[in-house]
């Protein structure tokens, strides 16, 4: 293995100049020898591969040697990209874990095994680095909390942060009241389903409503929950907000919420590989980022049983903001949550509980609708 990466990288160099100008390539002489150079180290990290596709490996077990899959991330790294990119991609096409990944670097002589082949995984690095596309829509996994959630175009790849929204529901005592006394919950605006699994894991004697104004995230949730036995947990309805919940007004004890929150201008300026293939449906919330969550606002004090409580995600500077719509519906106990950086990024408020005696809190009684709902 050793001669072949030394043969590679001697022969390489000594042609520099012709193996140059057989690509094309307008390079000095000093251009030429370090682009052969680079090409070498490539060669030779696949060497190994080649011959383990071909029946061989150079190894009698088979395997691969780590020296020269460290060889090759170096030259996947020199193309562009980031190194955590690569590493991500490593692990989730490849099966090679990060704390993996720093053992072979203190010990490059072990042999590692992977789940696909190098040239495989080069192939969704170079897909990545020419068109931008999400290296997790490219795979079509995107990890989130203790899943693996199947994703793609047309739907939301989930965020660490939003996972603390379901750290919410158990700091509220939500999860420990329904272990005694099941909760009717709602998603708005599921996409690929995260919340609403793990709504379905913690609270497992309870019941769900995942909604979504796309057929495709809402196909991809359905996906989801199926694959990891939860569908029985929960139903879908496609729809806005909260109008597919018209049967559910005034009974809802739980609603959760990531929906779309940065301003346009904002979500103009993102990177492309967020702004160019990402919904603009889960991402814009208009010109002030805040349509969205102004709607669910609105619709919050009707859909919500007495004492139900309504949480949900916004963009770092929309606390005060978000705190006054919910304010301004009526919602009491309203408190600003921080993310992982310490932001303010979630609010969580609750729908007064009715009196004893008082008007409307009979059995049979229903809210009237949120305004601007369509009743036919």
């Amino acid at each position: 293995m050793k001669l072949a990466m030394e043969w590679a990288a001697a022969w390489a160099t000594g042609r520099a100049a012709e193996l140059a100008a057989g690509l094309g390539a307008d390079l000095t002489a000093e251009g030429a020898t370090g682009w052969a150079r680079d090409w070498a180290d490539g060669l030779a990290g696949e060497v190994p591969f080649v011959l383990a596709r071909d029946g061989g490996s150079g190894r009698e077990d088979g395997l691969l040697d780590a020296e020269a899959l460290l060889a090759w991330r170096r030259v996947q790294l020199r193309r562009g990209g980031s190194s955590a990119d690569l590493d991500w991609l490593l692990e989730f096409a490849g099966g090679l874990g990060w704390s993996q990944l720093q053992r072979l670097r203190l010990d490059p002589g072990q042999p590692v095994a992977l789940r696909g082949s190098l040239g495989a995984i080069a192939a969704l690095w170079s897909q990545h680095l020419e068109t931008t596309t999400p290296l997790q829509y490219l795979v079509g996994i995107a990890p989130w909390r203790d899943f693996e959630l199947a994703v793609g175009p047309g739907v939301l790849i989930p965020r660490q942060e939003t996972e603390l929204l379901i750290e919410l529901v158990q700091a509220l005592g939500l999860a420990a009241r329904a272990a005694s006394d099941p909760l009717l919950w709602a998603d708005l605006g599921t996409g690929s389903g995260c919340l609403a699994l793990a709504l379905a894991q913690l609270l497992p004697t309870s019941f769900g409503l995942a909604v979504d104004a796309s057929a495709t995230a809402l196909a991809q949730a359905g996906a989801n929950l199926e694959r990891q036995g939860l569908a029985g947990r929960v139903a879908l309805r496609q729809g806005s907000w909260w109008q597919p919940l018209q049967p559910e007004w005034g009974r809802l004890d739980l609603v959760l919420s990531n929906p779309p929150y940065i301003p346009t201008r904002v979500w103009q300026e993102l990177a492309p590989v967020v702004r160019d293939h990402e919904p603009p449906l889960a991402l814009d919330g208009g010109l002030d980022g805040l349509d969205a969550l102004r709607a669910i606002a609105v619709g919050a004090p009707l859909a919500l049983a007495p004492g139900g409580w309504l949480l949900v995600e916004h963009h770092y500077d929309q606390s005060e903001a978000v705190q006054a719509l919910l304010a301004a519906q009526g919602l009491e106990a309203i408190q600003p949550h921080p993310d992982l950086e310490g932001h303010g990024r979630f609010v969580s408020g609750r729908r007064p509980a009715l009196a004893a005696n008082s008007p409307g809190s009979g059995p049979g009684d229903q809210p009237a609708p949120p305004p601007g709902a369509d009743h036919g």
